[in-house]
């Protein structure tokens, strides 16, 4: 067991961060959130009061940001964790950033001798908590079997997408499709609704059909037949549209900066933007049925 530093502890950093603690790590935490740092001490972690505190001696280090800008500001500068880790700290980030300041970040850190991968995570908030995340990594293989111990501690497949910065392109291709999968399903389950077929009839006969995905069997939008999905609990997120609205946001940078003809990708960017504006922020991606159906905002 090692002395982990983990600096994040929102919806699914402190998830994660429970987890190392179950798996018999010595976890130091810190947040800009005093209470999410208190929380996650009650099971166990030992709270930090800097950056440095946590990073200082620590074997590992687990970082989980809202964005690109945040964890260049975290890594890098004379406070950065670049230089207040030990030199042989496996450096592993799990935030979804873009893929340039994923690589800035990675060549900052092969400048100085240190091993650092991304690793962005799939699974949402459940995921994290039950210790069933899916990793996409993108570092040398050296890194990447460096990382692997603490990352199986958090989920259930760690899978190396290739150099730095592949983790973070396989996460937003990923989720761009999740988004168009997640609006494909809402509309087939909205418009065999109206053309009079049950939902849970609809949902046996499409879960053993062609239109099988995902999106319907483990994450199904409308309430019944996937008790676990948020359709079940008023749409509480589990991976909130701000969030998929993000992700789309980055992988149509990514397309525009490679010229990839993404329009799928794009309508569903769109659509996002449009639920989360006309209320729908709070609620889970999946959601976005009630806007397919007028329920908040205008239809489509």
């Amino acid at each position: 067991m090692a002395r982990i530093a983990f600096i994040g502890l929102g919806n699914m950093g402190s998830g994660m961060a429970a987890n190392l603690v179950r798996a018999g790590h010595e976890v130091h935490a810190y947040d800009l959130n005093a209470e999410a740092v208190k929380a996650l001490e009650a099971k166990g972690a030992t709270g930090a009061a800097s950056l440095a505190e946590a990073v200082r001696g620590a074997k590992a280090v687990v970082t989980m940001l809202p964005a690109g800008k945040h964890v260049r500001s975290v890594y890098e500068g004379e406070d950065g964790i670049l230089n207040l880790a030990e030199p042989d700290a496996i450096l592993m980030d799990c935030s979804t950033i873009d893929v340039d300041s994923a690589r800035h970040v990675a060549s900052e850190a092969e400048k100085k001798g240190m091993a650092f991968v991304d690793a962005p995570v799939s699974g949402g908030v459940a995921a994290a908590e039950g210790g069933t995340l899916t990793f996409m990594v993108g570092g040398s293989e050296e890194n990447v079997e460096k990382a692997r111990p603490y990352l199986a501690d958090m989920g259930k497949a760690v899978i190396r997408a290739g150099d730095a910065g592949a983790g973070q392109a396989a996460k937003i291709c990923n989720n761009m499709l999740l988004a168009i999968h997640m609006i494909g399903t809402c509309e087939a389950i909205n418009l065999a609704q109206k053309l009079g077929l049950d939902a849970q009839n609809f949902f046996d006969i499409a879960s053993k059909a062609s239109g099988q995905c995902w999106s319907l069997t483990s994450y199904c939008p409308v309430p019944g037949p996937v008790p676990a999905a948020p359709s079940n609990r008023d749409y509480k997120p589990g991976f909130a549209a701000p969030m998929m609205l993000k992700d789309l946001r980055l992988a149509m940078d990514a397309a525009g900066s490679v010229e990839a003809s993404t329009p799928m990708g794009k309508r569903a960017e769109n659509l996002y933007t449009a639920f989360t504006e006309a209320g729908g922020d709070d609620l889970d991606f999946s959601g976005i049925i009630k806007m397919l159906r007028g329920e908040i905002g205008e239809k489509p």
